[in-house]
Order: structure tokens, then sequence, then C-alpha cells
């Protein structure tokens, strides 16, 4: 069987944000059509829910960064969240290289709507944030502006 992807990839560590135990990975694999997989996969999540996962601009840490993309929402019985991107929100094409080089982050929230959406689950920079994720101190994780 033929891979339609490169064998390229980078994950990131997603760290717990908020009071609930959740953690986990995303994975950029690239794609031979120039496009990219963003593939979560979350610790600690269980029940029926359907976990947003969002994509900003930014350092983790900052307050009120706008949604860069709408990812496919991770479903917590099984953590997992997969989503084809080839571009932004704003219309920008994006391809796997461009991912590598942007400044941004993802969330993981605990509902669409209502307080709960409030509650970030787990967090972590991606690009070339993604080294900046702190490993032995609890990170600071910025309010999401999810409007």
């Amino acid at each position: 069987m033929v891979s339609e992807f490169t064998g390229n990839q980078a994950s990131y560590g997603l760290v717990q944000a908020s009071q609930y135990a959740v953690s986990g990975t995303v994975t950029f694999k690239e794609r031979k059509d120039g496009s990219t997989t963003v593939a979560v996969q979350l610790n600690g999540t269980d029940g029926t829910a359907q976990l947003p996962v969002h994509l900003h601009m930014g350092d983790v840490s900052a307050n009120g960064a706008a949604i860069a993309a709408l990812l496919n929402s991770a479903d917590a019985k099984t953590g997992i969240s997969s989503t084809i991107i080839s571009q932004l929100a704003d219309g920008t094409k994006v391809a796997y290289k461009d991912l590598l080089k942007l400044s941004a982050y993802i969330n993981i929230h605990a509902a669409n709507s209502g307080p709960e959406s409030n509650v970030i689950l787990a967090a972590g920079n991606i690009g070339v944030n993604g080294t900046k994720a702190s490993s032995g101190a609890r990170m600071q994780i910025g309010v999401c502006k999810s409007n």
C-alpha cells in the first residue's frame, strides 16, 4: 500500500492546563499533496463529549489570541482528533513547512459553548514556539478568544 505521507513529521507536547488531568501530544504529518495531517492524542479524557481543538497564533501564555484554524474536535472517549489542514481560517495557504515556522499553539477546550468553553484542558506551543514548553514548572496558559 502506498502511503499518502512523505515521512516528515513533528510532535509537540500538550500539557495539563486546568484542574482536569488531561495532557497529550499533537503531531504534524506532511502529506504528499502539500497538506498536513494534524493528529491530537489526549490522555485523561473519557465520556461522550466532543472537545474543541483550536490553533492560535502566538505563544500559549498570551491572552486573547484569535483562532487561526478550527481543527476537528477530539473525541473524549478516545482522546483522538485528526484534521487535514491546507489553509488557515483567513484563507492563507499553509503547508507542513509553514506550520513548523509558525509562532503558534494548540488549545483543547472542555466544550464548544457555555462556561465549560472557557476551560482549556490541555495546551502546547507548536512551530518555532515548540521549544519554549517548560518542562518542570507549570506553564502559564492564556485565556482563549473564542469568537
